[in-house]
């Protein structure tokens, strides 16, 4: 299926296919590329684990490279380096994806590896043990940075019903509980064809691309089922909720805020929360940056975010600063936001933000690795079509627009905040 290409972020879009088990590839030409990316994307990420079973995606991530019972552990990572490629993975909580970036002449050697392992990991015991303990120092080493836990809290006042409250890498006492038969559960139930997107972008041409990924994700494992449990929807703030810690071993407060924002399926209520990011705090000219750092110098960095999910975004507001400052800073956030919901931001500030929004779009698209990655997490969480189309969704929202996202989502007296504090010796040593 080839996409329209009127009003779309890329001028020549790629190629859609639907194979005939379900399984999504999605294919770019670059002529002059010496090298191929291919990235398997899988709604598997951590929304889909049953309660109890928090860290279970992201576990079978790291088992899927130990191998399966035709590619030894190791074995894989040691072809791709002979090849001269690179590979790796992550787990979000929409999906999990893995990629693989090769010269083209070296597709045929590496991608049928890829696919092997992801469509029949072993998942042996042994490994699993050796895997578990790599993964307890890896979350260990997460509570050494109190960014990390402040995002956590901060998930934790705004998510208290849905999945998203829930830490991906799990926690220790589940790592503990988890067993070989639960990844085996999770592998089976969701790493099928219909939950699956194979993106090939590069100068492998499109012919060759549909043959190997065809042959390759055709002979899947026998479907199992998870145990069932529905993912509930989280219903609106109505309170401030406020969380606030001490730690040792900082030097700098920090201030975490968050709103419930929008889905996917509100495409365009979501960029208009990216804009009034910009707005607020993504360069020196934006307000908070000015007033707070810039001017009253009341912290020494301050940023804003809008993450998108499948089911309800994060908007977020996040400062280091030194714990006097906290009250009057978070005060004077909620002030600037007030002003986003009475008055009309300014034309020309609205047609900055807006440049900044579609070249930041344009500037992710320039690898082939940039390319795969962008096209993988739209058709994973949305769809081609709605990533096609962002430049031109971002150029039709108004001021008017703007101000009814920030009184829709924004709530003065709806929101969650989490401090974290030197400890008081820490302070003064």
């Amino acid at each position: 299926m080839q996409l329209q290409p009127s009003n779309s972020i890329d001028p020549a879009p790629p190629q859609l296919h639907i194979l005939s088990n379900g399984l999504k590839l999605v294919y770019k030409h670059l002529p002059n590329s010496p090298v191929t990316v291919s990235d398997v994307w899988v709604k598997a990420g951590a929304i889909k684990q049953p309660p109890n079973w928090q860290g279970i995606a992201h576990f079978l991530e790291h088992m899927i490279f130990k191998g399966s019972q035709l590619i030894a552990p190791s074995v894989f990572d040691r072809v791709i380096e002979e090849n001269g490629g690179a590979t790796n993975a992550s787990t979000s909580y929409d999906y999990a994806h893995f990629f693989l970036t090769v010269a083209n002449e070296y597709q045929n050697a590496t991608l049928p590896l890829l696919a092997e392992i992801m469509l029949h990991a072993q998942i042996d015991e042994q490994e699993f043990y050796r895997e578990r303990e790599v993964i307890l120092d890896e979350l260990r080493g997460c509570y050494d940075d109190p960014d990390f836990i402040a995002f956590e809290l901060l998930s934790q006042s705004i998510y208290q019903l849905h999945p998203y409250k829930d830490s991906i890498i799990g926690s220790e006492e589940l790592l503990y509980q988890h067993t070989v038969q639960k990844l085996r559960c999770f592998h089976q139930t969701h790493y099928q064809p219909k939950n699956m997107t194979v993106v090939v972008v590069g100068g492998l041409k499109q012919d060759h691309a549909l043959t190997l990924v065809e042959d390759m994700f055709r002979d899947f494992c026998t479907p199992s089922e998870c145990p069932h449990f529905e993912v509930e929807a989280e219903p609106p703030l109505v309170s401030i909720r406020r969380k606030e810690i001490e730690l040792p071993r900082i030097t700098q407060a920090r201030l975490l805020m968050g709103w419930l924002g929008p889905g996917v399926q509100n495409i365009e209520d979501s960029l208009a929360l990216d804009l009034i990011s910009i707005i607020l705090a993504s360069s020196r000219s934006s307000r908070l940056v000015k007033t707070l750092r810039e001017q009253r110098q009341l912290v020494d960095d301050i940023a804003s975010h809008f993450s998108l999910q499948s089911d309800s975004g994060l908007f977020c507001i996040g400062a280091y600063l030194n714990t006097e400052n906290l009250e009057s800073v978070e005060k004077s956030i909620i002030q600037e936001i007030t002003q986003l919901q009475t008055n009309l931001v300014e034309a020309e500030e609205l047609f900055r933000a807006q440049k900044i929004l579609s070249h930041s779009f344009l500037f992710s698209l320039e690898s082939p690795q940039q390319l795969a990655e962008f096209y993988g997490y739209y058709s994973t969480i949305a769809s081609l079509e709605v990533a096609m189309t962002l430049p031109a969704k971002i150029r039709q929202l108004t001021r008017e627009n703007l101000q009814i996202i920030a009184q829709k989502y924004l709530g003065v007296e709806r929101y969650a905040v989490t401090i974290i504090k030197p400890t008081f010796d820490q302070k003064y040593e």
